[in-house]
């Protein structure tokens, strides 16, 4: 049996889990990376570190231009052949300004590797959609 999720059960979902893997077009082709993520004012947050190609290619060049990424997020059990999974379409947000940097720190991100300088990256969802799937 599948079920479509509605946005608000979506929402519940991503707020209770923390990884899930961003999708993007990279100059090398289709990409898509594991990032420990937090929920934001109703925004995906995630950080990279400024040294990884995901900085440089999640900058369109132009100014107030935003990339345009997914963030799937699930959780599976293939034993009892059930799961859900949700998959966010939006556009990457650099948190470029102190004031804004300030606000994201706060909510719990911890980086993996020590002495990298880290970069916020925020997903706007522009559409939210999930389902889940179980034995009838």
């Amino acid at each position: 049996m599948v079920d479509r999720l509605d946005e608000a059960e979506c929402m519940e979902l991503l707020s209770a889990e923390r990884i899930g893997r961003l999708v993007y077009d990279s100059r090398f082709g289709l990409i898509a990376l594991p990032v420990e993520y937090k929920m934001y004012e109703g925004s995906i947050v995630f950080h990279t570190y400024r040294a990884t190609f995901t900085e440089e290619d999640l900058r369109t060049g132009i100014d107030h231009a935003e990339y345009r990424v997914a963030v799937e997020v699930d959780q599976v059990d293939p034993d009892a052949r059930e799961g859900w999974f949700v998959l966010v379409s939006g556009t990457a947000h650099h948190v470029d300004t102190e004031a804004e940097r300030a606000s994201i720190t706060s909510i719990g991100i911890e980086p993996w590797a020590e002495d990298e300088p880290e970069h916020f990256i925020k997903v706007i969802p522009v559409r939210i959609s999930g389902q889940r799937i179980r034995q009838a």
